[in-house]
């Protein structure tokens, strides 16, 4: 893939074109990542709604059909499923470790071969997340391993 930057004039919007011969998922996730620039999500916690940076959460896990996110300091629960969360997260920041947790790979402190191919991630907090065999490969891929 290639990535251009051109100054633009003063009197110019700006602008993003992509050039492709087909839109896959990769591009398709980029363009929304692009269009809603957000970099916070709304979570609630006490009836109230927080406005959190998604580079501040550690992992997000689903519990009896709620999705939590946890921080180095709080928890707290979003209306939105893991699937979702995957379309709106960086994916080269934020992978599924299995099939109940989403792991920011930023967060992760050390990294060590568990049974039957799966390996085990602590995480800063101090918090254990095994990573199931079937997500090894994407982990290998953004650790460059």
């Amino acid at each position: 893939m290639k990535i251009t930057i051109l100054d633009k004039k003063p009197d110019e919007e700006d602008e993003i074109i992509v050039k492709c011969e087909f839109l896959d998922e990769g591009i398709t996730k980029l363009l929304n990542q692009l269009k809603n620039g957000n970099s916070k999500i709304n979570f609630y916690k006490n009836n109230q709604i927080h406005l959190v940076e998604k580079n501040e959460v550690l992992y997000f896990e689903s519990v009896d059909d709620k999705v939590f996110a946890y921080t180095q300091k709080e928890v707290f629960e979003t209306k939105l499923k893991l699937y979702e969360l995957e379309e709106i997260l960086p994916e080269r920041i934020f992978f599924r470790a299995n099939k109940a947790v989403i792991v920011n790979i930023d967060k992760i402190e050390s990294l060590s071969p568990a049974f039957s191919g799966r390996f085990e991630a602590v995480l800063k907090n101090g918090y254990k997340v095994i990573i199931s065999r079937n997500y090894v490969p994407k982990l290998k891929e953004l650790l460059e391993f």
